[in-house]
């Protein structure tokens, strides 16, 4: 069942989301060749804890092993913070982020450059970026979920990329997951009707090369069927009247 905010509710996830926005902008400081994916885990986690009645939305759940979910080149998402993962100069870094703050959810992801990158992949990163800022602006009352995922769906797929259909966004409040699911790719005026009040993550996930997707032996992280690189942009968006409101974007 969709569960719609009130705006104080909002207000509340708001306040989450701008100790998100934070972390990831310190974590963006971090993100250095050299550093391994689980000392990045140990930073994030400290840094949400220094804010008082934060916590990490992942650390846990559904018995996740990490506070956050660190995934490097064709790994798409849920990679698993390791002491033996380095980063290395030219290197992608997804980095997918959940604070939990006075009851509520919010979600954010981000992909770095470490070092260096080739052109390919920072074309990757600003088409996901932009198919992102995209599916955000088809966030309005009166839209469908089908307008969000087409807009995504568009940006992708004009640029020679492709878009992860296995992998969905999804409501987000006082659970990590609510319905509903929002897919990024999809038709106008199909699915969910959008309703003030909403409040959903939405998260192209984009392939350099083809769609499809391979789950490793660890049953957590996704990544690439044919191994090229992937990337990932997130935010928590709550549907208004007057407008999307990005609740995880730095002020």
């Amino acid at each position: 069942m969709i569960q719609l905010k009130s705006a104080r509710e909002i207000e509340t996830m708001a306040a989450g989301g701008r100790i998100l926005a934070a972390t990831h902008a310190y974590m963006a400081t971090q993100v250095v060749p050299g550093i391994t994916t689980l000392e990045l885990d140990t930073l994030c986690e400290t840094f949400i804890r220094s804010h008082t009645g934060a916590t990490p939305s992942f650390k846990g759940l559904y018995d996740f092993p990490g506070s956050i979910c660190v995934s490097v080149n064709e790994e798409i998402v849920h990679g698993i913070p390791s002491k033996k993962k380095v980063l290395q100069d030219g290197d992608i870094l997804s980095l997918d982020i959940g604070v939990f703050y006075d009851g509520y959810h919010t979600d954010s992801a981000r992909t770095l450059p470490v070092g260096t990158i080739d052109a390919r992949s920072a074309r990757l990163l600003e088409v996901t970026e932009a198919s992102l800022e995209a599916g955000i602006q088809a966030a309005v009352v009166g839209n469908h979920v089908g307008d969000i995922g087409f807009a995504i769906q568009q940006v992708v797929e004009r640029a020679g990329f492709s878009v992860v259909k296995e992998l969905v966004g999804h409501g987000v409040g006082s659970s990590m997951h609510e319905e509903p699911q929002v897919p990024n790719h999809g038709r106008p005026k199909r699915g969910p009707k959008l309703q003030a009040g909403l409040t959903i993550a939405i998260e192209p996930m984009v392939n350099a090369g083809g769609p499809s997707t391979r789950t490793l032996a660890d049953k957590w992280t996704v990544v690439t069927l044919d191994g090229t690189r992937s990337a990932h942009f997130e935010h928590t968006v709550a549907v208004t009247e007057l407008g999307p409101r990005v609740l995880t974007r730095r002020a």
